[in-house]
């Protein structure tokens, strides 16, 4: 008999973890954006751990700032950044509160509100694709920086919740390195996600930018 998922909220002790404990813990399960428009359900296939001042591929790598201040704590929050002058991410803040860890949201299987989605993302070819890869989940769920900070575990009115869902078997759980990564921070296997999940974004390299000349 399959058992459907797990609706009980995740509590601040979820996060309050080492990073690399958390991120592939994610796999599984059900993020949940609840607006105006109404609420739309996530299960989670696809994320990325990011060390804080310890790992070169962090925002956080050269210390707190405006931008990154949400990820040094307390833990639960969300993490909400802008990148590439048209694209917002999602990262779910971990550890110990003045230790900056996160792990970004890069894919996920929407379970709840479809129609919703959809509207939100004309150019998707089919529901698989709605969330798949992290700007493209964060446009679903239509989510900019206005929500960066918002607590996953201590507000009734927040917009965000996660619930236990189904959490992904040890051996259903593939890694590699982060996408886009480049130099130190390349080396790190901290990308996880469901194998042979189709909502999956593909991987890439990282491209050195060249310089206009």
């Amino acid at each position: 008999m399959i058992l459907a998922p797990d609706r009980t909220p995740l509590t601040r002790d979820f996060f309050d973890r080492p990073v690399l404990e958390v991120a592939p813990d994610l796999l599984g399960r059900v993020l949940v954006r609840d607006s105006d428009d109404g609420p739309i359900e996530v299960r989670l296939t696809e994320v990325e751990a990011y060390a804080g001042e310890a790992d070169p591929g962090s925002h956080a790598y050269r210390g707190r700032t405006p931008r990154n201040d949400v990820m040094f704590g307390p833990p639960g929050h969300m993490y909400v950044y802008f990148t590439y002058g048209m694209w917002h991410c999602m990262n779910l803040v971990t550890g110990p509160e003045g230790e900056a860890s996160a792990v970004l949201l890069r894919a996920g299987e929407i379970t709840v509100g479809a129609e919703l989605a959809r509207t939100r993302r004309l150019s998707a070819r089919n529901d698989k694709e709605l969330a798949k890869g992290p700007a493209r989940l964060a446009t679903a769920l239509a989510v900019d920086r206005s929500l960066d900070g918002a607590d996953l575990c201590g507000d009734p009115a927040s917009p965000f919740r996660l619930l236990a869902g189904t959490p992904v078997e040890a051996d259903q759980v593939s890694e590699g390195p982060r996408t886009g990564v480049g130099g130190e921070g390349s080396v790190h296997p901290w990308r996880f996600w469901t194998a042979n999940d189709p909502t999956v974004s593909p991987y890439r390299a990282h491209v050195p930018r060249r310089r206009r000349t």
